[in-house]
């Protein structure tokens, strides 16, 4: 019998999972994506159809979800909640996350830390919070809220910042960190979006990561977007770039130590340039990737 001492040491670390975002109508793409992932990421508002003044989800996606829950773990990634609008967030959006919650089996659920309403009124874009000691309250008891709704993790995504920013009480690292802390949230930790900021808006990424308490960050982003009029834009068009992955490598080793899942996000709008077998050989390398 092995001693103590000749046993291998126990990795504290969860296993990381590979993940895919999938809004849903094209089962030949996901049925060439599901032997390389363990998580399917969904967005309720891209599952939505209008029924006259109505918002209802798609019953052809529900069925896709339901007929894959057992086998691969749904998690929801949210764009319209807006989380910190000054005057409350979407109610809409809250009626679909509430009828996909009742009809799929779903381990977590996340959005964006942001807001893309003003007075009731759409935007059109996402845009960051200001980082003061005010909103990082206001968001922090909604997140909190979340959590007691739904009994479910509920994470937020550091987003792109479109402008430039607003005098702050905190660094973009140490607002994250803040709202973790007292809401209970968890993060999720998008590097693509980390060097669009660090593109157009000079953001060090090795002193946010060095700042960021990892230990909140349960998934992991990649996704490429383009470049246009100097900009890198978070549009979610190509194949993850060789310095995105080495990127999410660092951080995974690094910093985001407990993290479950690392997940490639295109817009459906993509597949036709990207293709399916490209898509699919992307999630594969990921899965062949020694992340850690």
């Amino acid at each position: 019998m092995n001693s103590a001492a000749e046993l291998p040491a126990h990795d504290p670390r969860p296993a990381l999972g590979v993940g895919v975002s999938y809004e849903g109508r094209d089962p030949a793409l996901l049925e060439m994506m599901l032997p390389h992932v363990d998580i399917i990421e969904v967005t309720p508002e891209t599952m939505s159809v209008a029924d006259g003044e109505r918002i209802s989800l798609d019953k052809g996606i529900l069925a896709e979800l339901k007929n894959i829950d057992r086998e691969k773990t749904i998690v929801v990634h949210g764009v319209s909640l807006s989380i910190g609008s000054h005057d409350g967030w979407s109610p809409t959006y809250l009626q679909l996350l509430d009828e996909l919650m009742d009809q799929v089996r779903v381990r977590w659920h996340s959005e964006h830390l942001g807001f893309t309403r003003v007075d009731g009124e759409h935007l059109g874009i996402m845009l960051a919070l200001p980082r003061t000691e005010q909103a990082a309250e206001l968001v922090a008891q909604r997140a909190w809220c979340l959590q007691q709704r739904y009994g479910l993790p509920f994470l937020l995504e550091n987003i792109v910042h479109v402008v430039p920013d607003c005098p702050a009480d905190y660094s973009d690292a140490g607002f994250l960190n803040a709202v973790a802390r007292d809401s209970g949230c968890g993060l999720v930790l998008d590097v693509y979006n980390l060097e669009c900021d660090e593109h157009n808006h000079a953001l060090d990424i090795q002193a946010f990561l060095a700042e960021l308490d990892g230990r909140h960050v349960k998934e992991v982003h990649v996704a490429c977007g383009v470049k246009h009029n100097g900009l890198m834009l978070d549009v979610h068009s190509r194949l993850p770039r060789p310095c995105t992955m080495e990127l999410a490598q660092q951080v995974l080793r690094q910093f985001a130590t407990e993290a479950e899942v690392i997940v490639y996000e295109f817009m459906p709008e993509a597949v036709p340039g990207l293709g399916n077998a490209a898509i699919a050989n992307t999630l594969q390398q990921m899965r062949q990737r020694e992340w850690r």
